[in-house]
């Protein structure tokens, strides 16, 4: 699996949501509104997620594991720097 696109828009407004996110999976496949969050340990990503029934939000795609996670993690808070320093 090859990231060959990420697309960040900024938020306007103030709080915790800086950016979302969208990526292109091999040329063929994208996810929309993934969410970069100012967390208090640091930035991370949220995955598209839906309010389900019991009031918890779920993910609606997301990696399997931690790895991929992670890489996905780190190209998108990179492209959100450089977005920043544009």
């Amino acid at each position: 699996m090859q990231v060959t696109d990420i697309r960040v828009r900024g938020v306007e407004k103030e709080g915790k949501m800086k950016a979302v996110v969208s990526i292109t999976i091999d040329n063929e496949f994208v996810v929309h509104d993934i969410k970069v969050i100012q967390g208090d340990k640091g930035l991370f990503i949220a995955m598209p997620s839906r309010k389900a029934a019991d009031g918890e939000y779920r993910d609606i795609a997301h990696p399997i594991n931690t790895e991929t996670r992670e890489r996905l993690q780190r190209m998108i808070l990179e492209k959100y720097q450089e977005s920043l320093e544009a």
